[in-house]
């Protein structure tokens, strides 16, 4: 019913949300997570931030149309914007709240739109045999 190639973005952006989710889990605040070794962790967030939202500009509308879990589409490609044009101003709470609370209803929309796909067993293995995507066993 869905092309898969829709598969591409979905799955870049869930390897996306766990690696945020490795890179942000040893803090306890936002404060410690945005000052710990030179922003270096903050600064590796940023980037999947960015990649999660100009993923998100690419998956079908009717796709994302389609699935129960409600997710504000708008505010996830906003996040790459207000991120890529204004670095500054990213709000530590916010960005904070989003790691924390936010993100699993990404992923829960996503693996969603994968169930809604139904690959081939041979596709989604072809990605979860990648190194790229190692983080994702949990949808065999």
């Amino acid at each position: 019913m869905y092309d898969e190639k829709n598969l591409i973005y979905i799955m870049t952006m869930l390897e996306c949300t766990e690696k945020v989710w490795i890179y942000s889990g040893k803090y306890t605040t936002a404060s410690d997570f945005i000052w710990a070794d030179e922003q270096q962790p903050l600064n590796g967030v940023i980037s999947l931030f960015i990649a999660i939202g100009e993923e998100s500009k690419k998956i079908d509308k009717n796709l994302k149309k389609d699935i129960l879990t409600q997710m504000d589409w708008m505010s996830v490609a906003g996040i790459r914007d207000k991120i890529s044009h204004d670095y500054r101003g990213i709000d530590e709470a916010i960005l904070w709240n989003t790691i924390k609370k936010e993100l699993v209803v990404l992923k829960n929309a996503l693996v969603e739109m994968v169930d809604l796909i139904n690959p081939s067993k041979e596709i989604l293995n072809g990605f979860l045999e990648s190194p790229y995507y190692r983080h994702l066993g949990y949808l065999r």
